[in-house]
């Protein structure tokens, strides 16, 4: 009896050593060496880049936000120097690192066709972080018909991915989303002069005969925006397999351009306003942890 007692003892009181020291027991006794720590993986998305190039179109070019047919690229919400803006680079980089750390190679009029070619200029500078905002004018055509098909637009966006993995492998990449060309038209559109400004042929797909509202043109102007809604599905399931991209989430395409954030010349590309609301959506996302 006194020996059953004596065992039922020991197990009792080897229980409460297992529980104490949160180590695995064996069947003979307490494992009493604690588990070596695990290294902590090191984070792949650096929230504090050091150098930015930036790849796109007119709006990373600031077309028209200082004067008219013009580029701006002081102003650029990617790598502007213009303190009301605030530019990506700057609120990253600071002013120095702005000059000597931040290249802006987007070019007005650029399709997604072209944007393989402005990733490998971007890989050839080296930097930690490459924006990309591309996909307006492949929608933005005169008529939907010309509007870029998807899966070329695909093809583009993969093969651009690919030519910065050649060159800048460890390069992290922001992905900003096709603006809504659809609420752009409804902001636009109550503005006389922008309407008249709009009758040269801006964005005719979307923005010619501003004051029709007849169900052809809504059904032209909703094909517009379905192709949008298409692009900026593709930029998020490409940018989804590369471990070092971000796509903003859709923060672009659904923010509410007003008035005072498109241009004064065209009522269509960004003011100086509306650089720097794009420039705070791409902070947030970029220097999200």
């Amino acid at each position: 009896m006194r020996g059953r007692r004596g065992l039922r003892a020991t197990a009792a009181a080897t229980a409460l050593l297992c529980a104490a020291t949160l180590a695995g027991c064996s069947a003979g006794g307490p494992d009493l060496v604690a588990p070596a720590p695990r290294p902590r993986p090191t984070p792949v998305w650096n929230a504090a880049p050091a150098s930015v190039a930036a790849v796109g179109d007119s709006i990373t070019r600031a077309f028209d936000a200082c004067s008219v047919l013009a580029d701006c690229p002081e102003v650029s919400w990617a790598t502007g120097t213009d303190s009301t803006v605030n530019s990506l680079a700057l609120r990253l980089l600071g002013p120095a690192g702005v000059a000597g750390k931040s290249w802006n190679l987007a070019r007005s009029g650029a399709r997604m066709a072209e944007l393989p070619e402005q990733m490998a200029a971007a890989a050839a500078q080296g930097p930690e972080l490459v924006t990309v905002m591309m996909g307006a004018n492949d929608a933005c055509r005169d008529r939907p018909e010309q509007m870029t098909p998807v899966e070329e637009f695909r093809a583009s966006f993969t093969a651009a991915l690919g030519r910065l993995r050649a060159g800048a492998p460890k390069a992290q990449v922001y992905v900003s989303s096709v603006p809504d060309l659809h609420r752009l038209w409804e902001t636009g559109r109550v503005s006389p002069t922008g309407r008249q400004v709009w009758r040269l042929g801006i964005c005719g797909a979307m923005l010619a005969d501003a004051e029709d509202l007849s169900p052809a043109a809504e059904k032209r102007r909703s094909r517009v925006r379905e192709r949008v809604v298409a692009y900026n599905g593709v930029l998020r399931e490409v940018c989804a397999k590369d471990a070092r991209c971000r796509y903003d989430g859709g923060a672009v395409f659904g923010f509410a351009f007003e008035g005072r954030q498109l241009s004064p010349w065209d009522f269509f590309h960004p003011s100086k306003d509306g650089q720097a609301r794009l420039a705070e959506i791409a902070y947030r996302q970029v220097t999200r942890k």
